[in-house]
């Protein structure tokens, strides 16, 4: 948790404050000079004894007690600095510029940790090395600008990147989005991401608290704590976007399985943000944009008005939204008619509602009163520019007036940021949020509202008795289990299995030859893809191609025996799982057999996984219609398939060592679901996570 100190502090030091605005130091001391801190504030300078007119001290030591320390000197006294304020002065919140720590070599990431322990042991919070700081109500702590404005219902944002936190706060500016509080964790040495969305969470007022949660994340050293705590903030009525950036070397790693090939690290982000209900976004203006709709009112439904006097871009609003699942309903009646009266000659009502160059405010005016009182219409989104002919105060007042007392939210896109920036900028003034760009807008909102938040869903809950799988795999050594053993650990799971043989020797052929009803499969056990060696052969119909099957695949290099299954029909489906780092376990599902690779038609989630997440993990798959039945195709069990994938993250859970787990094909009809081939890989480590997720989550 972050100290209050460091939140609120009712004094603060500047190490390395300077009448040098253009230095850190300097600039950060400026910054809490003019935004009025209305605690006490001193700096250290050995040269100076008033900077800025604060009152200095050249040597640390001579410092009075103080609560939060700014520092801003080179890395190679930060350490002694340290010492000295948490051993001396009390002090317990600390921010520190200062770069040439982790992010530089081990010299600097010795350094980086000797502060880390210094802090920990006097109980306080540490932001950063090599950050920019932290603005909040209370206190302006950065050595950057611009300083937004700030508002209890803007939007928090949390950064790991100093430089990415200002080009946010600056695009923000442009378009009108407020913050409430802006925090940025640098190396994160101490307190990352996940700390500071714990603090956000437990301090979290309904009504006092901003509801809009951005994140620029360039690392997620604690993922369950930041499912748990961004899910708690989304159950406590949150919004939260992020961007994620870069990926670990764990998941560049080659791949031993059709499942470690597609579940790379950006699954486990995709997944993990899904769990949660963050909208994942990848870009700056993305990001901001997804922030500036959340600020809106919230639509019921998906049918959206296009209101223009600019035919252009309303085809291309249009376009963008139509091609993402919104609907731009068809406008007609008496109503509609009556609307039409209203306007120019050669205006259109039918959606978009095109009002020509010419249009007026009185006439926008009528159409907002005539979309907010249709049943057909969910959200209105308004594209008003300007040739530059004439002053458009009185058609944005409009919308100013209209935005803040309709029940339907207005989204308004201005893209006239040159013809009319001073109506523009005094639009902004009065809270509201501006959008330039009408594709752009258009992706952000229909991913918003197609969103859906996993974390909303019903609590998992499982009663399987897994001792018996803990049986199987406690005595085993890492690597792939025989194949044998993981058969027997997904039928403990109640994963059904085609009945098999397993044969090394002459002797045992001649023993399995007698009970097995033809036609059989053959495949080879040993190498890893066994068709890539042509270790499969099917429709073996009688002892002598049993025999010479035999014989053929026990010469295939690695061969170690011969699997020998009945010919099981259906549909090849496919369901797989993997572990990365200290992230929960990733199922992914999908049509089996070479397809997994050749289409990549997969989904996944992660786990816990509810049967409703399963459910919907088939759906939403392209090959859904097919699995569902289609020209007179019959289709699968897909209740079936969905409680197959519940079982299966119920036995990750139980079985945390699993670290690939792959079973394809499953061979699945209306009536049945039959697995016929399984891989899995154990890869035990020192802390086994997912138990503790459980505890947390359900």
């Amino acid at each position: 948790m972050l100290h209050s100190k460091l939140i609120n502090p009712a004094s603060i030091v500047v190490v390395g404050g300077s009448d040098n605005i253009h230095s850190p130091g300097g600039r950060a001391l400026k910054n809490l000079l003019e935004h009025q801190f209305k605690g006490k504030l001193f700096v250290v300078n050995p040269k100076q004894e008033i900077v800025q007119g604060v009152r200095s001290f050249k040597d640390i030591n001579a410092l009075p007690e103080v609560d939060l320390a700014i520092i801003a000197i080179a890395a190679k006294y930060v350490v002694d600095a340290v010492k000295v304020l948490t051993q001396k002065k009390n002090t317990k919140g600390f921010i520190i510029f200062s770069a040439g720590f982790s992010e530089k070599d081990e010299a600097g990431a010795k350094l980086e940790r000797e502060i880390v322990d210094l802090i920990n042991e006097a109980g306080g919070s540490l932001l950063g090395p090599n950050n920019i700081g932290l603005i909040n109500k209370n206190y302006t702590g950065v050595f950057t600008t611009p300083i937004p404005e700030l508002d209890e219902k803007g939007v928090d944002l949390i950064s790991g990147s100093g430089a990415t936190a200002v080009f946010i706060i600056e695009a923000a500016q442009s378009f009108g989005l407020r913050f409430s509080n802006v925090y940025t964790v640098g190396n994160s040495a101490q307190i990352g991401v996940e700390e500071v969305l714990e603090y956000l969470d437990h301090s979290f007022e309904k009504g006092g608290s901003s509801k809009v949660k951005l994140l620029y994340i360039e690392s997620i050293k604690d993922p369950l704590k930041f499912l748990k705590h961004t899910s708690s903030l989304i159950q406590k009525g949150c919004k939260i976007a992020a961007i994620k950036a870069g990926s670990s070397e764990e998941g560049n790693r080659a791949a031993s399985s059709h499942t470690g090939a597609i579940a790379n690290s950006d699954v486990f982000v995709d997944t993990l943000f899904q769990k949660a209900g963050i909208i994942r976004c990848y870009g700056r203006n993305e990001l901001i944009t997804v922030a500036g709709i959340l600020q809106q009112k919230e639509s019921e439904g998906k049918n959206i008005a296009i209101i223009t006097h600019a035919g252009g871009p309303a085809v291309m609003l249009t376009d963008v939204l139509s091609k993402n699942g919104l609907k731009i309903p068809h406008l007609e009646g008496k109503e509609s008619e009556t609307l039409l009266d209203k306007l120019f000659d050669g205006s259109s009502v039918s959606n978009p509602i095109d009002f020509l160059a010419t249009g007026n405010a009185q006439q926008l005016e009528a159409i907002l009163e005539y979309c907010e009182t249709s049943p057909e219409v969910d959200a209105m989104a308004v594209i008003f520019g300007s040739p530059g002919l004439t002053a458009v105060d009185d058609v944005y007042e409009v919308l100013n007036e209209k935005i803040g007392t309709y029940k339907k939210p207005i989204y308004a896109i201005l893209p006239s940021v040159v013809n009319v920036k001073r109506e523009i900028q005094e639009f902004l003034k009065k809270g509201n949020i501006a959008f330039h760009d009408e594709v752009l807008f258009g992706t952000a909102l229909a991913k918003v509202y197609n969103h859906t938040s996993e974390s909303q869903k019903a609590a998992v809950s499982c009663h399987q008795d897994f001792r018996e799988a803990r049986k199987l795999v406690n005595n085993l050594p890492n690597g792939y289990m025989p194949t044998e053993v993981a058969v027997s650990l997904l039928e403990t799971a109640g994963v059904k299995f085609a009945t098999s043989f397993h044969i090394k020797n002459q002797e045992e052929l001649s023993r399995v030859s007698r009970s097995v009803t033809y036609p059989v499969v053959l495949k080879v056990e040993g190498p890893l893809h066994k068709s890539d060696v042509g270790g499969v052969i099917l429709n073996v119909s009688d002892d002598a191609d049993l025999i010479k099957g035999f014989n053929k695949l026990m010469q295939i290099e690695g061969a170690n025996a011969v699997l020998v299954q009945p010919m099981v029909k259906g549909k090849e489906l496919f369901i797989g799982a993997k572990k990365e780092a200290n992230y929960p376990h990733v199922i992914l599902c999908g049509l089996g057999g070479i397809f997994v690779e050749v289409l990549k038609d997969v989904s996944a989630s992660m786990i816990p996984i509810s049967g409703e997440e399963s459910l919907k993990m088939i759906l939403d798959l392209k090959a859904a219609p097919i699995l569902k039945g289609i020209r007179g195709q019959a289709g699968i069990n897909l209740e079936l398939f969905a409680e197959t994938i519940v079982k299966i993250s119920n036995l990750l859970v139980a079985v945390p060592e699993i670290a690939e787990l792959d079973i394809n094909p499953l061979m699945a009809t209306e009536n049945h679901l039959i697995a016929v081939d399984v891989r899995i890989r154990i890869e035990r480590t020192d802390k086994e996570l997912q138990p503790h997720m459980t505890n947390e989550l359900t």
